[in-house]
């Protein structure tokens, strides 16, 4: 749900919070919501004049924390949310606990990050990548953290931008997923890019291309708009958000607050080191973000009749 459209009279409204706040992060410590939600936590916490406390509640990649922050009631409740939790979580379970178009204020988007499309290294780069998998055809598989996760319907996307037709694997998680292109299990995937340079630089992966523009978090790749695929564009992201009942004077005080931060030299410093472009925008920002990106991954999970339990 969309929050409330903020006016300047509003914005440094005193009277919220009262007490701390928590954050919601539906990860482990040290995955990367997780560092995104510390890399906010200490300077709104500092804006607010109260503590601001992180509690990780991993579980059904971020569902079970969101879940917690819809039917929060004590106006101090916040989460941080990855795509996930507010665009495909929905289409892909319609039994899902919690309906991410009602049951949410959407403060700010925070950050973004694209994916890179790794591959083995004999593997030939570029448009002769494509050009390689497409001969290959459903004799190629690729790798992703889940049914239903970007790196998943990111890559069935791919596969109807590029004429490629690999078999999906799901593993338990990226550091599987590497392991498995190393051992030539499968022979691609998209993946953060924290997990892929590492390995990109160490000659153990190649690099095709970045699932954006140029990226400041991975300069030296290039997009896969240069290896001919076209009108392709995806990013994973995080985002603020608070239950729907969240106050007026809440979402008034992080309207204000959240985009300041996220403007901040040195918070844009910790987050790139930590792998996301800082963004931080208005509420409408995000509610538009999740409006066109739950059209566009939609349209991937019913072409393909994708569903997660």
């Amino acid at each position: 749900m969309l929050g409330a459209t903020l006016g300047p009279a509003q914005a440094a409204d005193p009277t919220w919070p009262t007490r701390p706040v928590r954050l919601l992060v539906g990860f482990p410590g040290g995955s990367t919501p997780d560092m995104a939600a510390r890399a906010l936590a200490d300077p709104l916490s500092r804006a607010l004049g109260q503590p601001v406390i992180v509690e990780n509640k991993p579980g059904a990649s971020g569902n079970i924390a969101a879940d917690q922050v819809a039917k929060a009631t004590d106006d101090h409740t916040l989460g941080v949310v990855i795509n996930g939790n507010l665009t495909s979580a929905k289409l892909l379970n319609p039994k899902l606990s919690y309906d991410p178009q009602k049951d949410f204020s959407e403060i700010s988007l925070l950050a973004t990050a694209p994916l890179v499309l790794v591959a083995a290294p004999q593997l030939p780069d570029g448009a002769a990548f494509f050009a390689a998998m497409r001969q290959a055809g459903a004799k190629a598989n690729y790798g992703s953290v889940g049914a239903g996760s970007v790196a998943h319907l990111g890559m069935e996307l791919l596969k109807s931008k590029s004429g490629i037709a690999p078999v999906h694997v799901p593993y338990s998680g990226n550091p599987a997923v590497v392991t498995a292109i190393i051992g030539e299990q499968v022979q691609m995937a998209l993946v953060p890019p924290g997990v892929a340079m590492p390995q990109v630089q160490a000659g153990k992966l190649k690099a095709i291309g970045v699932t954006s523009g140029r990226s400041a978090l991975v300069p030296s790749v290039a997009p896969l708009a240069d290896a001919g695929v076209k009108d392709f564009n995806l990013e994973v992201w995080t985002a603020l958000v608070g239950p729907a009942g969240l106050s007026k004077a809440a979402q008034a005080r992080l309207a204000a607050e959240v985009p300041r931060i996220l403007r901040e030299p040195e918070t844009r410093t910790r987050l790139l080191n930590q792998g996301w472009q800082a963004v931080g925008t208005s509420s409408e920002g995000l509610h538009q973000r999740v409006k066109d990106e739950t059209a566009l991954l939609g349209g991937i999970i019913r072409a393909q009749n994708i569903s997660v339990d």
